[in-house]
């Protein structure tokens, strides 16, 4: 890989892992510090698939998800075992200049290794309320920093925590793609560009809830002249495709306009040219509807215990928007909820001007650039040290002190004593290696402690390396 800085991303299994972590990725790749890139990933298809398209380089781990049922846990742990010793292998040849976990549950063992390793050591959260994972790991000493997407999410980080609000990375094209290009697009797929489009999707991965929500109203879709773009998921666009046709079938003149597609690689297109959208509310589709500025009815994934996808959608709700109806998880119940919605906004067109440009008002174009920043930041400060001292060092405290004394840090110097933050600020050669005071509002950095820190030493042991 020749002497460039690498960037590790971890993490996967789902599009909605991959595509921020993506955006960050190309930033990473670009200009004049330009890095290499890999992803330590999930050994499911979609990972392969949008990967390979980006031309980034993936390795797929042998992780298995953390299980549900007793029985399984040996297989999970061997499966870990050896995820974090390739890990470990694999960055003690190179060491990265920074790991990022991206989330998914390919995500621990990269991250494990690195803290283990002492290597900078970062976490995407998009998602409103973090996740139980990401919760923990922001207690640890050694994380060197967390990226979200709202300021809503400080609040439920310990304090101190290296909170950095930048907003969710979303690629460029979301904000580029020109109305020309989208009616081309639409075209592409067989749908009349000069008609109002409706958007369905649930993600990558689809959702079967309103799926079947969906094509109990594809009349009212199409009594309204409206055309439904459906992005199904694969195990659903059969049946999905079947039930628009028979619905078409007792379509009164001017027929229903529609087309069922699996997934699409062309996003950017599909947004741009939506109207409305209906849809699920992982993080990254939202950060995507605030960058394309579409308006959109959310129906939150339900099976989720902490329910994190209500809360997302939540944000967007209270700044205008969006419009959130909660999935009763029964095809007629969510259709019957749905129809009342769908009717007046695909009637009133400054409603959903209103609520696009409330979208937009949410996007944070900076966000993978910020990034970037802090990443390549924590490299100029990782590249100061040898090999081989990096391969045998513990944290060094500053001579004289105490249990909680600071992290010595070449390169890096502690802000002047006085009341304020003890963020560490960059020395004037490495101005961009800290995550600066700004970046964290004044929230207090923790400081980091000698000694082996495990990122699991809460779990049980025969979790642990």
């Amino acid at each position: 890989m020749g002497g460039f800085a690498w960037y590790v991303f971890a993490g996967g299994g789902t599009g909605g892992h991959l595509y921020p972590a993506l955006a960050v990725a190309r930033e990473l790749q670009t200009g004049p510090e330009a890095g290499e890139v890999s992803f330590f990933c999930t050994q499911r298809p979609i990972d392969r698939q949008i990967l390979g398209q980006a031309g980034i380089e993936a390795v797929p781990l042998p992780i298995r998800p953390f299980p549900a049922r007793p029985w399984d846990l040996f297989g999970f742990w061997s499966s870990w075992r050896r995820s974090v010793q390739l890990c470990m292998d694999a960055f003690r040849r190179r060491r990265p200049a920074a790991v990022v976990g991206a989330g998914g549950y390919a995500s621990g063992p990269p991250v494990h290794a690195a803290v283990r390793l002492g290597i900078p050591t970062f976490v995407l959260n998009p998602d409103a309320v973090p996740g139980r994972a990401n919760r923990y790991l922001a207690r640890h000493r050694r994380l060197a920093g967390i990226f979200a997407q709202w300021e809503v999410t400080r609040r439920y980080f310990p304090p101190g925590a290296p909170v950095a609000v930048t907003g969710c990375p979303v690629r460029p094209e979301f904000r580029s793609i020109s109305r020309e290009a989208a009616r081309d697009f639409i075209r592409s797929v067989g749908l009349d560009a000069n008609r109002p489009i409706l958007l369905v999707t649930g993600a990558s991965q689809g959702a079967r809830t309103i799926n079947q929500a969906m094509v109990r109203l594809a009349g009212v879709v199409a009594g309204s002249g409206w055309q439904i773009l459906h992005l199904s998921g694969p195990a659903d666009e059969a049946e999905v495709n079947a039930a628009y046709a028979s619905a078409a079938g007792g379509v009164a003149a001017g027929g229903l306009g529609y087309r069922v597609l699996a997934f699409t690689d062309r996003m950017a297109e599909a947004l741009a040219a939506a109207d409305l959208v209906v849809s699920r509310a992982g993080a990254s589709t939202l950060s995507e509807l605030q960058a394309s500025g579409r308006p959109s009815i959310l129906l939150p994934y339900p099976y989720h215990r902490d329910l994190h996808q209500r809360h997302n959608g939540e944000v967007l709700v209270r700044a205008g928007a969006a419009v959130l109806l909660d999935d009763a998880r029964d095809p007629q119940v969510n259709a019957g909820r749905l129809e009342p919605v769908l009717r007046r906004l695909m009637a009133d067109a400054d409603a959903r001007r209103a609520m696009g440009e409330a979208a937009r008002g949410l996007d944070r174009p900076e966000a993978a650039s910020e990034i970037a920043r802090h990443l390549r930041g924590a490299a100029a400060v990782s590249s100061g040290d040898s090999g081989a001292a990096r391969a045998r060092r513990e944290p060094r405290r500053e001579r004289g002190a105490g249990p909680s004394a600071r992290l010595s840090v070449p390169g890096m110097q502690p802000p002047a004593s006085g009341g304020g933050s003890r963020i560490f600020a960059a020395s004037p050669d490495t101005s961009s290696c800290a995550l600066s005071e700004s970046s964290f509002n004044g929230r207090r950095r923790p400081s980091q402690a000698a000694g082996r820190d495990s990122i699991l030493e809460r779990s049980p042991r025969w979790i642990r390396m």
